[in-house]
């Protein structure tokens, strides 16, 4: 059985005329271990889709479960703490704290119930070794190229070793050989962690690189 069924998504925004239909019956299934990247074009709805299965945003209509869980029949708290724990999340933009160490963005996940643990603590270096950030731990993000910043929110990301990875063109603002390393260290992280990703890009250097990818066309996933 898949780990995430994405069906039938559909996404519409109301205007003065007639809905604006962003996603027309998006499907997708991954199983953990997967990876697939969503090609498109800027305004094809891509990170729409991504911020559906992310939760961040909500379909008008369609199923989305993970693990066997229906996230949008959650109650509030229930669903942050789901998106807290469960789904890890890498942007465009770092979205780092520039007033925070490497180490302590990494740890800003496990804030949201109680004081860091010894464990998080561990884990967080940990996943900054493997990022190439032992050296950079008290580091600030104003101190780290843009390529370190970008590894930072990966290990951020991957903290509380989540079921599903998402990222939203992660390699958008970094050069080609800085976007290389990143998207190999993507690839590298999540069959070591053995969870799923989920990438959206326009970036056909990025895509060649996963086992599966689709394309959003005209609101449609259609598999290449």
């Amino acid at each position: 059985m898949p780990n995430l069924v994405v069906a039938d998504v559909t996404k519409n925004y109301p205007t003065r005329a007639e809905p604006l239909h962003v996603l027309r019956g998006c499907s997708l299934e991954l199983s953990a271990g997967e990876n697939a990247v969503i090609l498109g074009p800027s305004g094809s709805g891509k990170s729409t889709l991504l911020y559906c299965i992310g939760t961040l945003d909500r379909p008008t209509s369609g199923r989305i479960a993970l693990d066997g869980v229906d996230p949008f029949g959650l109650k509030e708290p229930e669903l942050a703490k789901f998106r807290n724990e469960r789904l890890g999340f890498v942007f465009q933009d770092h979205h780092l704290l520039p007033q925070c160490s490497v180490l302590e963005n990494v740890l800003v996940p496990t804030l949201a119930e109680a004081k860091p643990t010894t464990a998080a603590v561990d884990r967080a270096k940990q996943l900054l070794d493997r990022v190439g950030l032992a050296s950079r731990l008290e580091h600030r993000p104003a101190e780290l190229s843009g390529g370190e910043r970008q590894r930072v929110a990966i290990a951020r990301a991957l903290i509380h070793r989540p079921a599903l990875l998402l990222a939203d063109e992660p390699t958008g603002n970094l050069d080609r050989t800085t976007a290389n390393q990143i998207g190999d260290l993507l690839l590298e992280l999540q069959q070591t962690e053995q969870t799923m990703l989920l990438v959206v890009t326009h970036s056909l250097d990025l895509a060649a690189r996963f086992s599966r990818r689709v394309e959003l066309d005209d609101g449609k996933l259609i598999s290449q």
